[in-house]
């Protein structure tokens, strides 16, 4: 099928991103697949290709105006889902060495079978719980960098996302555009998981208001954390 993909590419070119053909073509591939396996399993509530483009490729990839992503830095995306921003992601800096973690298995199947179709390389589905997968040293702290868009509060998140992260490198949450007494109230979570709050970038694609909270590692996280399954979103710190 023929898609307009003018503009797509005009959001990117706003951020200095331009794609090959190749690359195009592998957007154009993932959404079909996106698509088609929606029809049996619960991936995404937008379907329309347009909001699609804007509301999960931009967004995902609009990550490169906080971070910068043309260097192989080890990137694990938490609670990935359909694979955002994940996937496009590594589509459009394929230097990324990338880790999709979900706790649900089918949409790994789903995203092997993408990584897989896409031809991509250096990116790994890994299935479990945050709070498991955290204390297992091949992922503790072996991340330059963690990103998620996960819909949890921002307390919540630091205790899944920041024992992943190495000293120095960094977990960065996407989140809607009035963030601020959000991360306030999280402020005190974040030292304790030996994190400090670098940045809150504000940014809009087209109508929507997004951010991106900007978390340094700045000590190691205590053995204690994440506290065991279901802790973290039940009882924040």
């Amino acid at each position: 099928m023929e898609y307009n993909t003018d503009h797509f590419l005009s959001m990117l070119a706003k951020m200095n991103i331009s794609l090959s053909d190749k690359q195009l073509q592998q957007f154009m591939t993932y959404y079909e697949m996106l698509i088609e396996k929606n029809k049996v399993m619960n991936l995404t509530a937008i379907t329309d290709f347009d909001e699609v483009v804007e509301k999960h490729f931009v967004d995902s990839v609009s990550l490169i105006q906080v971070v910068d992503l043309h260097h192989p830095l080890k990137v694990i995306d938490l609670g990935t889902g359909a694979g955002f921003p994940g996937i496009p992601l590594k589509i459009v800096f394929p230097e990324l060495n990338v880790v999709l973690a979900d706790s649900l298995n089918k949409r790994l199947v789903f995203l092997n079978e993408v990584i897989d179709a896409l031809g991509l390389t250096e990116i790994y589905t890994v299935h479990g719980r945050a709070e498991d997968l955290a204390r297992m040293p091949e992922y503790r702290e072996q991340f330059d960098l963690c990103v998620s868009r996960a819909v949890a509060n921002l307390s919540t998140l630091a205790e899944y996302c920041l024992p992943f992260v190495r000293l120095g490198g960094k977990f960065i949450s996407y989140k809607s555009g009035e963030c601020e007494n959000e991360v306030a109230a999280a402020k005190s979570a974040i030292f304790l998981l030996g994190g400090k709050v670098e940045d809150v970038y504000k940014f809009s694609i087209g109508e929507a208001q997004r951010a991106f909270i900007s978390l340094t590692k700045a000590n190691g996280t205590s053995k204690k954390y994440p506290r065991k399954a279901g802790m973290p979103s039940k009882n924040p710190l």
